[in-house]
């Protein structure tokens, strides 16, 4: 169940590459946080909230050229070192492409933010999901999904003791 804020100043793209960026942007969620991107049960629940801020400053002056600002939250045990890593990367590629060339190619201009929400904290369908939840909406399969949430959180929960 991964969510994506995107903060993309209005204006900043054209339409249709805005609309490309945002489809492009999907498949990465989905692909980065494990799962198959060409699954329709994990396409639903799959979002993306567009932000318009009015105005981005940097150093006290507005901005001359366009800020982005992406918090893509997944559940806790869904991102290791590698995809967080392959999150932030791409988003950031992602954005500087649909750009195509309007602006200086420049990464620093694009922040990607990579939450876990706790277990047991998610809230949904008017009540709290867990992992294993989640997991068992997207394969269909209760025990696989707890299976998978077992591996998932226990890895985390070692990774934090080391």
């Amino acid at each position: 169940m991964p969510m994506l804020d995107a903060y993309i100043p209005a204006g900043a793209l054209s339409p249709a590459a805005e609309e490309q960026l945002l489809a492009d942007l999907t498949d990465l969620l989905i692909t980065h946080e494990g799962a198959d991107p060409s699954n329709p049960q994990v396409r639903s629940i799959a979002w993306l909230f567009v932000h318009r801020p009015e105005a981005v400053f940097v150093a006290g002056a507005r901005a001359s050229t366009p800020r982005y600002r992406f918090i893509a939250s997944v559940p806790e045990g869904q991102y290791d070192p590698e995809r967080r890593e392959a999150m932030v990367s791409s988003i950031t590629e992602a954005v500087l492409d649909a750009e195509a060339g309007a602006y200086e190619r420049d990464p620093a201009r694009v922040w990607v933010f990579t939450p876990e929400i706790p277990d047991g904290t998610w809230g949904a369908l008017g009540r709290v999901v867990t992992l294993a939840d989640i997991a068992t909406f997207a394969t269909g399969d209760a025990e696989r999904g707890r299976r998978y949430a077992e591996e998932r959180l226990a890895g985390r929960r070692a990774a934090a003791l080391a």
